[in-house]
């Protein structure tokens, strides 16, 4: 792989903040209202990319209530009057979050009733001035959090029945990104800290009645099944992995050393999408177990907390990571969205623009 085939050294991982009119108009359930205002701040937020300089180019996920709505819009079988108590860590400390309202429980079998991206795709790709990246949640995040004993065990017998249900659902959606002009497909999955944290490989045991080391094989199976069906010459596949991003929260720590042999030689991806912008996410050192033909996007840059990191900081971490990996197949992102939900993290649009300013002027630095 030559500097020159390595396309979006300035990259991003998709969702932008919401403005509030937007919010509002979602909160209204003025249909009409809100179609109007997705329309013209997804122009507005394509018009800020392209100037800011970035080549690769989303709708900042702003007609989704959260970064896995585009499948529970479009699939029936979600009860999302219920809801899942759960505790994790939220910046730090514990707290008892409502973690399942943002997608609901499984009360049916799955039925798909619209394209997933069916929502989103269309305008972005008829407005964008330049390659479409598109993203998808992991058909890992749903058996975790919409699987509840009593109601979703009358459908499925196990987790693992509804994953591969999912996955069917996924695979066939995916196979259509191409032939609609999206360039970049990028698959969302936090879930996998779970494998990265002690006390959640515990929570698999407990709740999920699964051996940690079988259920990381099968997500890496699902996974992969989903970006083999999406596969074709000149389209970008890449995985996400965070450690939690609700509203500024986290709810898993650890290095990927845990799982990165299993998982950086398995996962059939061109990019690792890495969040790499704290002390919870380790060293670079497992980065050595990347396949050299792949590309890894540092998430360097928060979307957690609205200071802005210096620019001489950044590229010293980038020449970190390059004693573990090339440095010609290095990019730069921020570590995560700026807004899983439609709530948003906990800065404003300004301090956004400003980080993603950030990306494209560490990324000309240090590659041109």
């Amino acid at each position: 792989m030559t500097v020159a085939s390595i396309a979006y050294r300035a990259d991003q991982v998709g969702s932008f903040l919401r403005p509030r009119d937007l919010l509002a108009a979602r909160a209204s359930g003025d249909k009409a209202r809100l179609r109007a205002l997705e329309d013209q701040h997804i122009l507005r937020l394509l018009q800020k990319q392209k100037e800011l300089g970035f080549e690769i180019f989303t709708d900042g996920e702003l007609r989704r209530r959260n970064f896995m709505s585009d499948f529970t819009d479009a699939v029936e079988g979600f009860d999302m009057g219920l809801e899942v108590a759960r505790d994790w860590g939220a910046s730090g400390q514990a707290q008892q979050t409502q973690v399942a309202h943002v997608t609901g429980i499984v009360n049916a079998k799955l039925r798909q009733v619209r394209p997933l991206t069916g929502n989103d795709l269309p305008f972005v790709t008829k407005h964008s001035p330049g390659d479409v990246k598109i993203m998808q949640p992991s058909a890992t995040q749903f058996p975790a959090i919409s699987f509840k004993r009593g109601v979703t065990d009358k459908i499925y017998k196990d987790h693992s029945a509804l994953l591969w249900d999912i996955v069917d659902i996924i695979k066939k959606d995916m196979a259509t990104l191409p032939s609609q002009g999206v360039k970049y497909i990028q698959i969302d999955a936090p879930r996998y800290s779970y494998y990265m944290d002690p006390k959640w490989r515990e929570w698999i045991k407990k709740e999920m009645n699964q051996d940690p080391e079988a259920a990381l094989d099968e997500a890496i199976k699902a996974d992969n099944a989903c970006l083999d069906a999406a596969r074709k010459p000149g389209m970008i596949l890449a995985i996400h992995l965070c450690r939690g991003n609700n509203r500024s929260h986290w709810y898993a720590s650890g290095g990927y050393d845990a799982i990165a042999e299993k998982l950086f030689g398995t996962l059939r991806v061109d990019r690792f999408v890495l969040e790499y912008d704290d002390e919870r996410a380790g060293t670079f050192e497992p980065l050595r177990l990347i396949p050299k033909d792949k590309v890894v996007v540092l998430g360097l840059i928060t979307t957690k907390k609205p200071e802005l990191e210096k620019s001489e900081d950044i590229i010293r971490r980038v020449h970190e990571a390059a004693k573990y990996f090339p440095l010609e197949n290095l990019t730069l992102s921020p570590q995560c969205g700026f807004a899983s939900t439609a709530e948003g993290n906990l800065l404003t649009e300004d301090e956004q623009w400003a980080k993603l300013k950030l990306v494209i002027d560490v990324a000309k630095k240090v590659w041109n």
